[in-house]
């Protein structure tokens, strides 16, 4: 028998739900892990967040860092608390300070609604809603982050370079045949505001000139106004889109909104040699504590990070291990029967947890 593949996964908790909804994916993870074989993941738990900040002065010690940086991928759950903030009136955000040390420029955001939740959306042709947003994650208007301000004006610089935009459109052309190859139709859609801005014509231009090679996959602009107005009206007709950081922080917010909320809405940040998956939500600390927040978006995190190391490794048991988690959410999801309290059910953390892990289960013996 050979031997399991064994996997340093670095942990990042965090602040609020983020522990809570971290401790029941990790159970859905390990399951998973337990049935298909052939893989072993060994978690180190590091601090990092507003508490860890409140309590060291410190948001990201180094010593956290540098144990993220040797292992194989990086899963967070939630960091940031209202009331503990830096001296500027910032809040704590060390996953974003992550992006940008490990040069995480791939902000991978899939949108996809799940028959059994509550519609958001009238939609009477009831196609699938299933989508991929893709945000720069290290230049944009975030690149100047605090970098401008004085008594009487505040400035932000919008950043895009050549060299970063290259690699964003190499990864949304690649990932969008990934997907055609799954039966998706193909198609990579390039989000901008080209009519105004030099920054983002400059944008479109690299998008142009990188789509030429790859002739399989179906090209198309939209504005970032008119792609606001298009999510809500019909966006089952995308497959893949990308756009700058601050566009795609606003609009992979409102594509969740379509398909049930932050809840429901898993992430990943990728870089050419670290990645790091955590759920869209943040720390929530009107629920924390309660036992009533919805783990799912950071299960499907986990099945995200499962995906992309069995991608990156060419290991099929990784991959088939984020299948059937993403297939034991979509049965639990289509039941309709308890479902997450905010999904208008009655399901706590844990139990959503042990449905998931029911259907993992009961996957087995179809």
């Amino acid at each position: 028998m050979a031997q399991a593949v064994r996997l340093n996964i670095a942990e990042f908790p965090g602040d609020g739900i983020g522990i809570e909804v971290m401790k029941a994916a990790k159970q859905v993870l390990d399951r998973a892990q337990d049935i298909v074989g052939g893989f072993k993941c060994s978690y180190e738990e590091l601090p990092a967040g507003a508490f860890c900040y409140k309590e060291t002065g410190e948001a990201l010690p180094k010593a956290s860092v540098d144990a993220a940086d040797k292992a194989d991928a990086m899963i967070l759950g939630a960091c940031g608390w209202p009331e503990i903030r830096y001296p500027d009136g910032t809040e704590i955000r060390p996953q974003v300070e992550l992006r940008f040390i490990f040069d995480l420029y791939a902000g991978v955001r899939p949108i996809r609604f799940y028959p059994g939740i509550p519609s958001v959306l009238s939609n009477p042709q009831r196609k699938p809603i299933d989508f991929i947003l893709i945000r720069e994650s290290t230049e944009g208007l975030f690149a100047s982050r605090g970098s401008g301000a004085n008594p009487e004006v505040a400035t932000e610089t919008l950043i895009i370079t050549r060299a970063k935009t290259e690699k964003l459109m190499h990864f949304g052309f690649k990932l969008a045949q990934r997907r055609k190859k799954q039966g998706k139709v193909g198609k990579l859609t390039c989000v901008d505001k080209a009519n105004i801005f030099s920054s983002m014509a400059f944008f479109r231009s690299i998008y142009d000139r990188i789509g030429l090679q790859y002739t399989d996959i179906q090209k198309e602009y939209c504005l970032v106004d008119a792609m606001a107005l298009n999510i809500v009206r019909k966006p089952w007709e995308y497959d893949v889109m990308l756009m700058e950081n601050m566009y795609g922080d606003i609009l992979s917010d409102l594509g969740a909104g379509v398909v049930g909320g932050l809840g429901m809405a898993p992430s990943g940040d990728v870089g050419d040699s670290h990645w790091l998956f955590q759920p869209s939500h943040g720390t929530a600390p009107d629920i924390a504590g309660k036992g009533i927040a919805n783990p799912v978006a950071m299960i499907l995190s986990g099945a995200m990070m499962f995906d992309h190391l069995g991608d990156k490794r060419g290991d099929p048991n990784l991959t088939k291990a984020a299948t059937l988690i993403e297939g034991a959410v979509e049965r639990y999801l289509a039941k309709g029967q308890r479902l997450p309290t905010d999904q208008g059910g009655q399901a706590g953390t844990t139990e959503v947890c042990e449905r998931v892990i029911a259907e993992l289960e009961a996957g087995i013996q179809r």
